[in-house]
């Protein structure tokens, strides 16, 4: 093949098979990712049959890189972490730490050296965001508070990745690596020294300088209504951000495309942002995956079979097991611990980055390269399957969870003719708060403890736990309520905790919260009373506004979700 083509083949070829073969794995319920990887793995040199250009793949994957690293940081919201600091911050540090343990004490059986063991651990301990966010808005668990803290779980294994892949350069030399490229003869106290001086300030000049420019500039790009140049906008200072932290402070691509993100975060125009740039995104990120699959030797399987069952066992039980014990000596209910477990089961984008940066430093062989490879491919493969057990797990072997250590809020009152709201948050408390204004009695559950803690110094009556069990409702006095409002957005769990509502009170009227036409008629079919849509909600409540602006009402006017 002629050099002048040999882009064209890898973005055509790459793209191409790993629609195929992603096509092919979404088919089979496994996660799209892994038929990414392995389109990398036919287009690679370990498989007969046309071999992609791994330097070409190689610019392509950082450019992957790049704008997934933006994308963490356009997502990356402070006020989010620090709702679920409590949990998030300790647990993902302490979850780092053990796995990076076991990961370095599988590699000294192997004959490794301890700083190529810590490296080889640390690429193992930080979970994929793309395949987590992926499988969490798939079970509408994003909303969630089982789904915020696993979210900012892994926003904080990202940030402390990110760090070592600052400092890891710094380091190769006391950890037994070769000094980067064109890096200078230093001692190490004035090689970190330098690092963090470099890094401190692209961080200031990035936040207080970028957080003034960039939104200004996307502000007066918008106001010319071209959606092209304003998508451009976005790209170029993706890039630009990215490539002139490498080249004018000597920090990662990575680190700069994060906070390229986090700076057209601050922009009120973020979302269009996101918006028009995810195509780009989707596409390189997909190409950074296939570039990852063209590492893999697949005959480590064969040669290294007992190395790679101690990866997977690492990842999909070890990370899982330190996890689950993590959450619960934290007093957070079965339920949200086996979610984390099944979130965290799994390695990606920052675990090939970090063995990409391993290798090229010297700190790890390729061979540890391919089976963290082989270790993302079979535990992404397997992700759905712990989802699947954990959901089974906590339903079946959860034990009742403690409401507080405070005394129970229903202690002292007499439980007659009210409501039981499940599901706490945004939209719950709202209805609460609407109860109250009417005094009328309700009891709320909700799961997570932090926040339940908060509404009891409020005096608001409120038990911790998973609304689907029978216990927690019968202690929120189910026999005696009127009304059940779900206000939980995952409608499997909806229907799970109106069946159960329904087991103990057969007359009680339920009232459920969808998200669309198909989950309303989902959860009418399967036992509420009611499900209500919001977009039809909203759409009710802006014709009633605007119906009365002119004179009119909704009195003799349907709903907008009932047949005319």
């Amino acid at each position: 093949m002629s050099h002048e083509t040999e882009l064209i083949a890898v973005i055509a070829g790459g793209l191409g098979l790993a629609f195929v073969l992603g096509f092919g794995a979404a088919r089979l319920r496994l996660p799209p990712l892994v038929g990414y990887l392995l389109a990398g793995l036919v287009l690679g040199p370990f498989t007969p049959g046309f071999v992609a250009s791994s330097a070409l793949a190689g610019q392509l994957a950082e450019i992957g890189v790049i704008l997934l690293m933006f994308g963490v940081g356009l997502h990356f919201s402070l006020a989010d972490l620090l709702a679920v600091k409590r949990i998030a911050v300790p647990g993902a540090m302490v979850q780092i730490v053990v796995a990076t343990a076991l990961g370095a004490l599988v590699t000294r059986l192997l004959g490794w050296s301890w700083g190529s063991g810590i490296v080889f651990g640390l690429c193992l301990s930080v979970a994929s965001t793309v395949v987590l966010l992926r499988a969490m808005e798939d079970r509408g668990m994003i909303e969630s508070p089982d789904g915020r803290i696993a979210v900012g779980w892994l926003i904080v294994e990202d940030l402390a990745t990110v760090l070592v892949l600052v400092l890891l350069p710094a380091l190769a030399v006391p950890l037994g690596g070769t000094p980067a490229d064109g890096a200078p003869d230093r001692s190490l106290a004035v090689t970190l020294a330098i690092t963090l001086a470099k890094v401190v300030a692209f961080v200031v000049l990035t936040l207080f300088v970028g957080r003034r420019t960039v939104p200004w500039l996307l502000e007066r790009v918008a106001r010319l209504g071209s959606r092209e140049l304003f998508t451009l906008a976005v790209l170029a200072v993706a890039l630009g951000i990215a490539v002139g932290a490498a080249a004018l402070f000597g920090v990662s691509v990575a680190l700069g495309a994060f906070f390229a993100g986090m700076v057209v975060n601050s922009s009120p125009l973020s979302h269009e942002a996101a918006h028009n740039a995810l195509p780009l995104q989707d596409a390189f990120s997909v190409l950074f995956f296939v570039a990852v699959g063209m590492l893999f030797d697949p005959m480590i399987v064969i040669h290294a079979p007992l190395e790679v069952l101690a990866v997977l066992a690492i990842v999909v039980v070890g990370k899982s097991l330190g996890a689950f014990l993590i959450v619960r000596v934290f007093r957070y209910p079965g339920h949200t611990a086996f979610t984390i477990s099944a979130s965290l089961s799994q390695i990606g984008e920052f675990s090939f980055i970090l063995a990409a940066l391993a290798v090229s430093l010297n700190l790890m062989p390729r061979e540890g390269q391919s089976l963290i490879v082989a270790g993302a491919i079979f535990s992404i493969t397997l992700n759905p399957l712990a989802f699947w057990a954990a959901a089974r797990a906590a339903h079946w072997l959860e034990p009742l969870p403690a409401p507080s250590e405070s005394a129970p809020p229903t202690a002292d009152i007499a439980l007659h003719d009210h409501a039981i709201i499940v599901g706490y948050g945004r939209v719950g408390q709202a209805i609460g708060e609407t109860f109250a204004a009417h005094h009328l009695l309700y009891v709320a559950i909700d799961q997570d403890q932090e926040h339940a803690e908060e509404l009891l110094k409020h005096d608001i009556p409120v038990l911790v736990g998973d609304g689907a069990r029978a216990e927690l409702l019968e202690l929120a006095g189910i026999q005696h309520a009127r009304v059940l409002v779900v206000a939980v957005p995952d409608p499997y769990q909806a229907r799970a905790i109106i069946e159960r509502a329904r087991e103990l009170n057969p007359t009680i009227a339920t009232i459920a919260r969808a998200h669309s036409e198909a989950e309303r008629t989902y959860l009418e079919h399967e036992g509420a009373g009611v499900a209500l849509t919001e977009e039809n909600e909203l759409a009710y409540g802006m014709a009633h506004h605007a119906l009365a602006t002119m004179g009119c009402s909704l009195q003799c006017t349907p709903r907008l979700d009932e047949p005319i």
